[in-house]
């Protein structure tokens, strides 16, 4: 942890963090933006393969969300991982990632990470090719949405990154 991070908590999120994080989702101006809904129910029901960063208030300043895959029960899959912008470049996406990955390895025997990144989105590419290296895993990328795949309009296609096996 960096003394940047030394004032931040990180832990899992709660039902009350749920219009927060939906609004740093928003935000971002990167991510998907889910409704204000999904974020409240991700916060009840995925709280413990979820993360929140939180200042030295309480107050969420970024998040990692994500769920364990119902047919590779050791993989977690990282659905968005966001930061407020006043605390962006301050390697704290990287903390809450190492954060996650080490409670899930020890609370439900994850041993893979897994996320969908669309070509171009250069901070995630680094964010996770970075984990890995951290990890010492082995880093695996391949097409797994086509962008003719999505009904909503043009998408640019998801490129699934699999992470694993993880040194702990």
């Amino acid at each position: 942890m960096t003394a940047a991070q030394a004032d931040l908590q990180i832990d899992r999120p709660t039902v009350a963090d749920g219009a927060v994080l939906w609004r740093i989702a928003r935000d971002s101006k990167v991510l998907d933006l889910n409704s204000s809904y999904s974020y409240l129910l991700w916060c009840r029901d995925f709280a413990a393969t979820s993360a929140v960063a939180r200042d030295e208030r309480g107050e969420p300043i970024g998040f990692v969300s994500g769920y364990l895959r119902p047919d590779s029960p050791r993989t977690l899959l990282v659905w968005q991982v966001a930061v407020d912008a006043s605390y962006r470049g301050r390697g704290l996406a990287a903390a809450l990632l190492d954060g996650l990955a080490a409670r899930t390895a020890a609370e439900h025997g994850v041993d893979t990470v897994e996320t969908t990144i669309a070509p171009g989105n250069t901070a995630s590419e680094r964010l996770f090719t970075a984990f890995a290296e951290r990890h010492g895993a082995l880093l695996e990328r391949e097409v797994l949405f086509e962008a003719g795949q999505f009904p909503d309009g043009p998408h640019d296609p998801e490129v699934l990154y699999r992470i694993g096996p993880l040194a702990h």
